[in-house]
């Protein structure tokens, strides 16, 4: 049992996180003494806490050389959770394609690193760098505006981004995603977000606002997240926490858009209350 334990946050996302008064009182309830901490604050001692959890860190992808030697620093010290082994394979979206050879259905993707000319599928499309977070950077645009969406690439390319280029799927605008959330390697809850993406391809903010609602979770949309975690689990060890969005590709079917292990929104405003009482015995365990 975890007695003391930091929850991990930044100033920018202050009073911002849904997910934070409920994990909290479930800790509470669970009997975990919580610090509600910045990660980049030198004056903690990391080494005070039994476990460290990375919960709304949501600047880190503007920061990510500090960000990773924070990693590194206070894994030596304590417990981090999520580990690092699994943090930086979910922090770079190239690991969509290690999901598709292991026959994981992802959403349809083009990794185009710098240097290299894009090529765009018919159509609309999402531009969107491979490190990133709240489709910040991220951008779609129409069937006539891929000279637009091309000078975005150049953009992220001069930035030393890999650029990942995909089709804007039919079921988008109509139906937005599922995140599917995992804890501790099971299923606990879904939700529907809809996140509107500007055609800039800039978000001045941590995130992109987004619509959220409750959503119970259909078989298939099981089956295909857990074959992600499943996947993770095998390789890295089993995530303390997960996240996996879905979509709907233009054949019907649900894939993989992607998987959050490092720092997810885990909508436990639109789960049941015994959501958060389940994230809080992940987390004290």
């Amino acid at each position: 049992m975890i007695g003391r334990l930091a929850w991990v946050t930044t100033q920018e996302a202050r009073g911002r996180d849904e997910d934070e008064p409920l994990g909290l009182a479930a800790l509470d309830r669970a009997g975990v003494s919580v610090d509600v901490v910045d990660w980049d604050d030198h004056a903690v001692d990391w080494s005070l806490f039994d476990r460290v959890v990375l919960r709304s860190a949501w600047d880190y992808p503007r920061r990510l050389d500090e960000f990773s030697t924070w990693l590194e620093s206070v894994d030596a010290v304590t417990d981090l959770v999520n580990p690092p082994a699994l943090v930086r394979w979910s922090l770079d979206k190239q690991y969509l394609a290690e999901l598709a050879e292991a026959g994981v259905p992802i959403t349809p993707t083009v990794f185009v690193p710098p240097g290299s000319p894009a090529c765009f599928p018919p159509g609309g499309v999402v531009v969107k760098p491979a490190v990133g977070a709240g489709s910040v950077d991220a951008a779609s645009y129409g069937a006539d505006q891929h000279e637009e969406a091309t000078s975005h690439v150049t953009r992220l390319h001069a930035a030393g981004q890999v650029v990942l280029v995909q089709p804007f799927l039919r079921s988008i605008p109509e139906e937005g995603e599922w995140p599917m959330v995992f804890l501790d390697g099971r299923f606990s809850h879904a939700a529907n977000k809809r996140v509107a993406l500007p055609q800039a391809g800039t978000v001045d903010d941590l995130f992109a606002p987004e619509r959220n609602v409750a959503h119970v979770a259909t078989a298939a949309q099981t089956e295909v997240a857990r074959a992600a975690v499943d996947l993770v689990s095998d390789r890295l060890g089993t995530p303390t926490y997960a996240r996996v969005d879905l979509v709907r590709d233009d054949s019907g079917g649900f894939c993989v858009l992607e998987v959050e292990l490092v720092e997810p929104s885990l909508f436990l405003a639109y789960a049941e209350p015994a959501a958060a009482d389940r994230f809080a015995a992940a987390l004290a365990h």
